[in-house]
């Protein structure tokens, strides 16, 4: 009996000692395991080197291993999601804004903040502070309330935009989603596409009416007075010349304008194109009375163009310069380095462009006035603006009204 009781003793006291020596060994592991788990939550350590088989515990940190990895996959997948997002809000040309409950910006994109901003950023600012503008607010309020798509275009004063909103709710929380649409420049074209339009029914108009009154009087009679009829044939067939020329440059200008018309690009010389370009109106100077003069420096690099057409932009604005300035006036011709391009300039005497006027002169059938224009389709400005800006240049003019004019234009110099 005592024997039993002797070998049930020692039966306990390795039942308990092989109990204690698990329940510490599990306290270690399980503690190893939490600071492990501590130091991923800091990111010390990374994911690869979180045990996932932990002894006493091995179910518990598979599960645990498990469910960080996916935690990490979805995050990871929700920081690409959000990476694209920015990115794709970073290249729009459309502004957005997204607002909270509390109608707080929370988040914008650049061309938001070049529309609405200040440079101190709108991210944290109210609707009301960012927009500025009454019709735009109400338009967003209105979307508050309702919570449904609303719409408005605004013309701002002060900068001269048109914008159009888009207030769209927020489905995932009771926020709202405001697009802002820049339509200054469709506007612009559709204005230019009117005037367009306008200006070809004018300039087609008078040659046209002309034409008509002197038929019918040439069937009225005067066809029995030769001299008559001749004076009569005679304007007649000045009026078909302008409509032949404008017709000419109409389909030259939209050649041009539609990347028709190939530039036979060589080395030249900025010189010679000047001088070309003056000896070509040198006579025209004359008979108007114009002191025509060619200036340069000493030495001008080349520039890449077409000779021919570049010629042409110079002749047309000679021309110009000479049909505005009374005799005994005088148009210069200069071309300077600046920097890394060659600068032509064009001055006149003349009677001056309005500074209301000088911003659309270059305009297809803008001509500053009517009344004094001296003939001309009004094209000629606009068919030079396209055949410097295809040589890469910029073309631009300065005036003050009576005192003459210059016109200017850059190409680029060979090689840069």
């Amino acid at each position: 009996m005592n024997e039993f009781w002797v070998t049930l003793t020692i039966l306990l006291v390795l039942v308990i000692g092989w109990l204690a020596w698990r329940y510490f060994r599990l306290r270690r592991g399980l503690k190893a395991y939490a600071e492990q788990v501590e130091q991923m939550v800091k990111g010390e350590l990374a994911l690869s080197d979180l045990s996932s088989d932990v002894p006493g515990l091995e179910e518990l940190s598979d599960a645990v291993y498990r469910l960080t990895k996916s935690d990490a996959e979805k995050i990871e997948t929700g920081n690409a999601e959000r990476a694209r997002l920015e990115a794709t809000l970073t290249q729009m040309t459309d502004g957005v804004l997204i607002v909270d409950s509390l109608a707080k910006i929370q988040m914008t994109n650049p061309a938001a903040e070049k529309l609405f901003g200040d440079g101190t950023g709108l991210v944290g600012k109210t609707v009301s502070v960012a927009l500025r503008n009454h019709q735009l607010i109400e338009t967003w309020r209105r979307c508050q309330r309702e919570r449904q798509v609303h719409s408005e275009s605004v013309e701002l004063p002060a900068n001269r935009k048109f914008l159009q909103l888009v207030a769209i709710p927020d489905a995932h929380a009771s926020g709202e989603i405001l697009l802002v649409q820049d339509l200054t420049r469709i506007r612009r074209l559709e204005t230019v596409r009117r005037d367009f339009i306008s200006n070809v029914s004018h300039e087609l108009r008078t040659p046209l009416a002309s034409l008509k009154a002197l038929t019918e009087t040439l069937q009225e009679g005067a066809l029995d007075d030769p001299p008559a009829a001749q004076r009569f044939l005679g304007r007649i067939q000045i009026e078909v010349d302008a409509l032949t020329q404008m017709a000419a440059e109409l389909l030259e200008l939209s050649r041009i304008e539609s990347g028709q018309v190939p530039l036979d690009r060589r080395p030249i010389s900025p010189v010679d194109l000047l001088h070309s370009a003056a000896d070509r109106m040198n006579l025209q100077a004359q008979r108007a009375g114009i002191d025509l003069r060619v200036t340069h420096s000493e030495s001008i690099p080349p520039i890449n163009a077409d000779f021919p057409r570049l010629e042409q932009v110079l002749v047309n604005l000679v021309h110009n310069a000479i049909k505005f300035t009374p005799p005994g006036g005088s148009v210069t011709l200069d071309v300077t380095q600046d920097d890394h391009q060659v600068h032509f300039s064009i001055e006149d005497t003349g009677i001056g462009i309005p500074a209301d006027d000088l911003s659309r002169i270059f305009e297809r059938f803008y001509r500053v006035d009517r009344s004094r224009s001296g003939g001309g389709t009004g094209l000629g400005l606009s068919i030079a603006r396209h055949l410097v800006e295809s040589h890469d240049g910029k073309i631009w003019a300065e005036s003050r009204e009576g005192e003459g004019s210059t016109f200017h234009f850059t190409i680029p110099i060979l090689n840069y």
